[in-house]
């Protein structure tokens, strides 16, 4: 018996993950572009966070290779996705707060 919440999002069944792996590439890149240009002011900050940045995405890689409960594997890629975005969020804004005071 299927539930209601389900029959809404029939596609969330059959995905295997591909699609949270490439928006995490996509995110990977866009904070490395706005992360690495930091590093020449704010060295420590900004070049951690993007080997955390580049540690999420690893991560990802080898939940979507590893896990093979196809709603452990999104929710801990959606999980991942998001501890990345904070991640980079958190080391840009550290490294503007450090540029400027």
């Amino acid at each position: 018996m299927r539930s209601a919440g389900r029959e809404q999002t029939p596609a969330a069944d059959r995905t295997p993950g591909r699609e949270w792996l490439g928006l995490g590439v996509l995110l990977a890149a866009v904070s490395l572009a706005v992360l690495l240009p930091l590093s020449g002011m704010q060295a420590g900050v900004a070049l951690g966070t993007a080997g955390l940045v580049l540690l999420f995405l690893l991560a990802m890689g080898t939940v979507r290779v590893a896990v093979r409960s196809r709603r452990a594997r999104l929710i801990a890629l959606g999980l991942l996705f998001c501890a990345m975005a904070a991640t980079a969020l958190a080391g840009v804004v550290l490294s503007a707060i450090d540029a400027i005071g």
